[in-house]
């Protein structure tokens, strides 16, 4: 889908370098020093317009979250909830996604939130799927030993694929839900999309994968 071009979002992306790191590459293996804690550190890969990365900082202080978003339509939306919050544990990055090793240490990451992905239907697009080995390796590159992935979605195909691709690559499947509003998990914190979805009737399925611990 195309997105609209929004006027001015790289200049506001500039001017607000306190909430979203322009040079990230600066801060491998010292995210904590931009954050000034040493608390654990969560990542959304494709955060979109931000309610979900926004809700989490302010529902749990002592964790700090990045939302890692490429499209600049989009996460100009999420600097400005970014902005009115004014979060001390939330910080943003305007980068691709399936780069995380450029900007992420070693064992730097402790959960990574995957919440609506594009599903890339298409065979000739599977490695563009956020689930896909490729991406799994990144993920499990960066995360602390028997780190996990949280992952949402609608898409029940993406979900079985998900589900295959995780346990074909090792992985341990913690939870899978297969309807998760109708589930007894407490503490879900809907994405927009989730949302609109959800009002439509569809299922939201859900899954917490685990790697291994390593030897």
């Amino acid at each position: 889908m195309r997105l609209r071009r929004k006027p001015g979002a790289p200049a506001k992306i500039a001017e607000y370098s306190q909430y979203i790191a322009n040079t990230p590459e600066e801060w491998v293996g010292k995210w904590h020093e931009r954050f000034k804690n040493s608390h654990p550190i969560h990542i959304e890969v494709g955060t979109g317009k931000g309610r979900f990365i926004t809700e989490m900082a302010k529902s749990n202080p002592e964790i700090n979250y990045i939302g890692i978003e490429l499209q600049e339509s989009v996460i100009v939306v999420a600097l400005d909830k970014l902005i009115e919050e004014d979060l001390p544990n939330l910080q943003l990055l305007h980068v691709n996604g399936g780069s995380l090793t450029q900007y992420f240490a070693k064992e730097e990451v402790d959960q990574v939130y995957l919440n609506f992905s594009d599903p890339w239907p298409k065979s000739r697009h599977e490695k563009r799927r956020l689930t896909s080995s490729s991406f799994i390796k990144n993920y499990e590159e960066v995360l602390v030993p028997e780190g996990e992935i949280h992952f949402k979605t609608d898409n029940q195909g993406l979900f079985e694929y998900s589900l295959s691709s995780f346990s074909i690559y090792g992985m341990i499947l913690e939870r899978v839900w297969l309807n998760l509003h109708e589930s007894d998990f407490e503490g879900n914190i809907m994405t927009e999309y989730e949302e609109k979805f959800s009002n439509r009737g569809q299922r939201i399925y859900r899954v917490v994968a685990k790697f291994p611990e390593r030897k």
